[in-house]
């Protein structure tokens, strides 16, 4: 029998990131091998309902499906919100991640925010389990952002992670492989994509989907205003709300920062909560150490300056933010000197 056909038969244990707005998939000796939406596109035929398309193929669905398919995304705000459709998007990636190869049941590693409930965490360890998981083991996301990070969480030396993902921004200030302070905030991309559908619709009286938002805010989305007039102008299009038809308006960069200003307020607010909360000998070793942003949300312009100047400290980006958490959920799952930062529930 060849290598590859006695591989067929190993568990190709994975770490997953389970994110509201993405799920990323490590593969145990392999790295990332998935990353696409967690979207579910689900199908109605004659009263029977089946899965249509999940990931990359379901967001591109988003807004445009007939009456008899509908675009879902199981998770909300870091949590799941919806059980069942949530064991069919995971089943899908696992799948994916090994390739189609029917072996024995992995072993999972899942990231949960820090300050889920025990029934939260159980119904995240449950759509696993059924997903085909022979073990599943929780990683709390800061923990797992701060390995991915390469922070030094097992020694005696505090440091601070700052994620911020699709539904939430997870503060963690870690020290010998434990969470010394947590905060998690229900804000994140989804908020800001929210904030900005509405300033559109309030000053330009035009409605706009999910994708435009989540485009726009890429594009040309700051955290604070533009030094010198309106900053940077695109093009965005939508219906108009008035007259319903299609139509098309010009936003600058000032105008975004505006409507984001609010959930980056609420970012920066939580930040300073745990830094009041801090221990003084941890938080001492953050004048030198800093901060470190990890998720997709770190990658908005300006918002590690933003940061920096409400907390007096260094902040900085992670080399990979949107994989951060992922990749340290798959070191946990890889390396036995990390095994003190997994739980069950």
């Amino acid at each position: 029998m060849s290598f590859f056909e006695l591989f067929q038969f190993a568990a190709a244990d994975l770490a997953i990131d389970l994110g509201t707005a993405n799920t990323v998939v490590y593969l145990r000796d392999h790295g990332i091998v998935v990353d696409e939406p967690s979207v579910v596109a689900l199908e109605t035929i004659n009263g029977t309902q089946r899965v249509r398309a999940v990931g990359d193929d379901a967001k591109l669905m988003m807004g445009k499906t007939p009456d008899n398919v509908r675009t879902i995304r199981p998770l909300r705000n870091g949590v799941v919100a919806d059980l069942e459709v949530a064991e069919q998007m995971i089943k899908h990636f696992m799948r994916k991640a090994q390739g189609g190869k029917r072996g024995r049941s992995p072993e999972v590693v899942i990231c949960v925010p820090s300050n889920s409930t025990q029934v939260e965490r159980r119904a995240i360890r449950d759509a696993v389990s059924n997903a085909g998981a022979r073990q599943v083991w929780l990683i709390d996301e800061p923990m797992a952002a701060g390995i991915g990070a390469d922070l030094p969480v097992t020694e005696p030396f505090g440091s601070m992670v700052v994620d911020i993902g699709g539904g939430t921004t997870e503060v963690g200030v870690i020290s010998i492989q434990g969470l010394t302070m947590s905060a998690s905030v229900r804000v994140g991309g989804d908020r800001m994509d929210d904030a900005i559908t509405a300033a559109v619709r309030r000053t330009h009286n035009l409605l706009i989907g999910e994708a435009t938002a989540e485009r726009v805010k890429k594009q040309l989305g700051s955290a604070r205003l533009p030094r010198e007039g309106r900053g940077a102008t695109t093009i965005i299009k939508g219906r108009n709300v008035a007259r319903g038809v299609p139509a098309e308006i010009e936003i600058t960069e000032a105008e975004l920062a505006e409507a984001l200003a609010e959930p980056v307020s609420q970012i920066v607010h939580a930040v300073r909560v745990a830094l009041e909360n801090t221990p003084p000998e941890i938080a001492a070793d953050m004048i030198d150490g800093g901060i470190t942003m990890t998720g997709g949300g770190a990658l908005l312009k300006d918002i590690a300056p933003v940061l920096a100047d409400a907390t007096g400290l260094p902040v900085k980006v992670a080399d990979d933010p949107m994989h951060c958490v992922a990749l340290g959920a798959g070191r946990a799952l890889e390396d036995l000197s990390y095994r003190g930062v997994l739980h069950r529930v």
